[in-house]
């Protein structure tokens, strides 16, 4: 078990931080007639919003935690590291493609939805696997003196003393509930007037996520330490 630096603890908790206050601050400046249950977060950042700026350094600074944090989380998959790498940089990027004040943007809709599908593909692509692979072929033939040999590996195998937050079950759950979060919202958005409730459930919980498995690591890297 790879030890994890201290400061992507920092970072991943920062990142629920700036995102839920951001959006709180940015509420308060847009005034009574902000609904948060039926508008969306990119409201609060588009442009000529009263709350834009709050709103975007917010965003750019949940983006920063999330790269921040998959440089660092060494236990965890290359390619799920890069996953939340990438959505971090979306995050980063609706600086340059906000919501226009009134419609709809195509730019600003596909880096929402490029960042959303890292973000929920992250999860199950970082599942850590043992390094030699573990499923057995079955024993080979016995040596010179007659002691059959240790099975052999084929092909990978999910390591069992991985992080709680690295394991396959959790992360396919948090992945799961990420996607029936997207859907959520969509049905939000086109049947309900619902959809700023929907999105904030999604993006807290995507965003809350890496702090989860950063834990699970640290106390992981904890027990390893402990004498025998």
């Amino acid at each position: 078990m790879r030890p994890v630096p201290w400061w992507i603890l920092l970072s991943s908790v920062s990142a629920p931080v700036l995102l839920v206050g951001g959006w709180a601050v940015s509420a308060v400046l847009q005034g009574p007639g902000y609904d948060p249950a039926s508008a969306t977060i990119s409201t609060l950042a588009a442009d000529g919003a009263a709350g834009y700026w709050v709103m975007t350094p917010a965003l750019v600074g949940l983006g920063v935690c999330h790269v921040v944090t998959a440089w660092g989380l060494r236990p965890a998959a290359p390619a799920g590291r890069a996953a939340l790498a990438g959505g971090g940089l979306t995050a980063m990027l609706l600086a340059l493609f906000p919501a226009p004040s009134s419609g709809g943007s195509l730019d600003h809709g596909v880096v929402v939805t490029i960042g959303f599908s890292l973000l929920a593909l992250w999860p199950v692509l970082a599942v850590r696997r043992l390094a030699d692979g573990g499923a057995v072929r079955g024993p080979e033939a016995p040596d010179r003196a007659g002691t059959p040999a240790a099975p052999a590996p084929a092909g990978p195998a999910f390591a069992g003393d991985a992080p709680w937050g690295l394991r396959p079950g959790p992360s396919l759950m948090a992945t799961a509930l990420m996607w029936l979060g997207g859907a959520w919202f969509l049905l939000a958005l086109y049947a309900h007037d619902t959809a700023g409730a929907a999105e904030r459930v999604v993006t807290f919980a995507q965003s809350f996520w890496p702090l989860v498995v950063v834990l699970s690591c640290v106390r992981a890297s904890g027990r390893d330490r402990r004498p025998l």
